[in-house]
């Protein structure tokens, strides 16, 4: 790797002495959380955080936010269960879970679009909104008693490895594909870094808007359908603080939180670093409080050292 390819990606290159030090001091501390088995078994706490985290980098890229993947994901799930107790076939309720979650984001992206609110207060809305809404029709209690066959979605596996994370991956692809190589990921990054230049230059900014909230939503009613057959159990709970984490995960996969700049490769890294961190407090301290501790100063790192990086770099 040249010069130049270090000084395009030094944010994923900085990304990996957090990681391999974090490995170093688990391997020196606790070996077996190295172990295959451990974290075969651990990796299947992370893909809904990172299938969440694919349209959160594409709608950050383009200057939003959006705080209600969370809410948007406890709704869908409860949609599911409500769905099955009344006697409907599985597929129905999934199929009924993805329209509510692109309905849920197509809402929150006409509130962006047309309207022209903020992002941050248009989804700070909703996750309430939602939330309040699967609490209402759920009477707040957990729906469970889902059949073994749905299990396989949330924990089996395929070609070796785990459903959900073929599902990421290919997604991941897709994503990554699209950013480097297409029209529209230039859009993402020119209405990210200039909104009104976006707009003069011809590129559809509040359809873009629309599709990328819609997707958000989209990929919160997979990530429920994933969770919901993981745990066997469907509450209105669900996803609660998921946001913190998605954003920290982009956020510190070198996502610029004003818009404009991101790669899925330093997402990808950001989510390894949440993952890890997170699994080793849990299994070293099994505390959950000291895990808010540990993602809310590793956001506060990460842009901290974007800011100091980017300073030095225009410099």
């Amino acid at each position: 790797m040249n010069t130049r390819t270090l000084s395009a990606y030094w944010r994923e290159v900085g990304l990996l002495a957090p990681i391999v030090g974090l490995l170093v001091a688990a391997w020196a501390i606790a070996p077996d959380f190295l172990a295959v088995p451990a974290q075969a078994e651990m990796s299947t706490h992370v893909w809904e955080l990172a299938l969440l985290t694919l349209p959160m980098t594409l709608i950050i890229i383009s200057g939003g936010i959006d705080l209600s993947v969370g809410s948007t994901m406890a709704l869908c799930a409860v949609v599911i269960g409500l769905a099955y107790e009344a006697g409907w076939p599985l597929w129905i309720g999934c199929a009924l879970a993805l329209a509510t979650g692109a309905a849920g984001g197509a809402l929150n992206g006409a509130f962006v679009a047309a309207a022209r609110v903020h992002p941050l207060i248009v989804t700070l809305a909703t996750l309430a909104a939602y939330r309040g809404i699967a609490e209402g029709i759920s009477l707040a209690r957990p729906i469970s008693g889902f059949p073994d066959s749905f299990a396989a979605v949330g924990r089996g596996a395929a070609l070796g490895l785990p459903v959900p994370g073929i599902v990421f991956i290919v997604c991941a692809a897709i994503g990554a594909v699209v950013l480097a190589g297409t029209v529209f990921g230039r859009s993402l990054y020119a209405i990210g870094d200039n909104e009104e230049a976006a707009r003069f230059s011809g590129i559809a900014v509040d359809r873009v808007k629309l599709l990328l909230y819609t997707l958000s939503g989209s990929a919160a009613a997979m990530a429920a359908i994933m969770l919901v057959s993981r745990r066997n159990t469907a509450k209105a709970d669900m996803g609660q603080n998921m946001e913190l984490d998605v954003i920290t995960a982009v956020v510190l996969g070198g996502v610029s939180i004003f818009g404009g700049r991101g790669r899925i490769l330093g997402v990808l890294l950001g989510i390894l670093l949440i993952h890890e961190t997170r699994e080793f407090v849990s299994w070293q301290w099994n505390r959950d409080e000291l895990n808010f501790i540990v993602v809310g100063a590793l956001l506060i790192a990460s842009v901290a050292l974007n800011t100091l990086m980017t300073y030095r770099k225009r410099s």
